[in-house]
């Protein structure tokens, strides 16, 4: 099997509980996904909505010591991947494809040139907020103001420049038009459901996929039970029932997997990286062709970051 996951938050638990990507009791380690024929995994640096200016600058630093650290330890397991060759050449010796990302521009302190060094550091895609506000706009959670700000405009356009991928899970409504209406480039909801199967701010309207869809962007499914599930415990059936919703409006080679792991609870049948397979079958038990699972679990991905970074 195959897999090509958009969105992790395991680097950040380990820099928090100074743990472990290569081997945990987490979600996700390498040693365990490292089961998969082709594995390519986007470790996201996650900047809480407490941490702004230096000390979130400060925190992907430490972030991305841990992250050197345990690759330079551990080459014949992990590569951390700066282009596309080098994912090629990852999966091709049967390696972890590491992709390194950042939730939150809060990272970049306010300095626009901030982002030249996170483009040196590997960092190929970066969330525009989390749940709250920082200097680029608002998140999902944010009631006023919430749109996309000047410094965030100058963000997405040197983004652009750089071709590190607009992620907008996590934004505002208002924060996501604007940028759709600031720049045509495609456009990443790296985990992010739908809000009409389960109606939480945290999931994208329609329009809001149509527009992804119309960029040939990408949208990744998230396991996190509360964007699964209103009110109950999800399970993974769930995960079809949003998957099935984005493929009645056209996203064959839109959705792909962003599965929050050790960034959220997990719904019934999905205990970690282990419990892939289990829902690669499940999806194929849903009546899903080979050929659309596979392109759900790892060729979707793999096409954009051929084509767009």
């Amino acid at each position: 099997m195959k897999l090509f996951d958009l969105h992790c938050d395991t680097l950040y638990r380990a820099v928090d509980e100074n743990g472990s990507i290569i081997d945990n009791n987490y979600h996700l380690s390498v040693l365990k996904g490292n089961r998969y024929d082709k594995w390519v995994q986007c470790f996201a640096v996650w900047i809480p909505d407490e941490y702004r200016k230096d000390e979130a600058f400060n925190l992907f630093k430490r972030a991305k010591l841990k992250f050197d650290e345990e690759i330079n330890k551990n080459q014949d397991l992990i590569i951390h991947c700066k282009n596309l060759d080098d994912i090629i050449n990852a999966i091709k010796d049967n390696k972890c494809a590491a992709v390194l990302t950042v939730e939150g521009s809060a990272v970049l302190a306010g300095e626009l040139n901030n982002l030249d060094y996170l483009k040196k550091c590997g960092v190929r895609m970066i969330t525009l907020t989390w749940n709250g506000w920082c200097e680029a706009g608002g998140g999902a959670l944010t009631t006023e103001k919430n749109g996309i700000t000047s410094f965030g405009k100058e963000v997405i356009r040197k983004m652009t420049e750089l071709s590190i991928v607009i992620d907008i899970s996590h934004a505002s409504d208002n924060l996501f038009f604007d940028v759709a209406n600031e720049v045509d480039v495609p456009i990443v909801a790296s985990h992010s459901n739908s809000r009409t199967v389960c109606n939480n701010k945290r999931n994208l309207t329609d329009e809001q996929f149509n527009i992804i869809k119309s960029r040939e962007g990408l949208v990744g499914l998230n396991f996190a039970n509360i964007f699964l599930r209103e009110n109950k415990k999800a399970s993974a059936y769930d995960i079809i029932k949003h998957a099935d919703y984005f493929l009645s409006l056209g996203g064959e080679k839109i959705i792909c997997i962003g599965t929050d792991f050790d960034g959220a609870d997990m719904p019934e049948g999905i205990l970690g990286i282990e419990s892939m397979e289990n829902l690669y079958e499940l999806f194929l038990r849903h009546n899903y062709k080979e050929s659309l699972v596979e392109d759900i679990f790892f060729n979707n991905a793999f096409n954009f970051f051929l084509k767009f970074v």
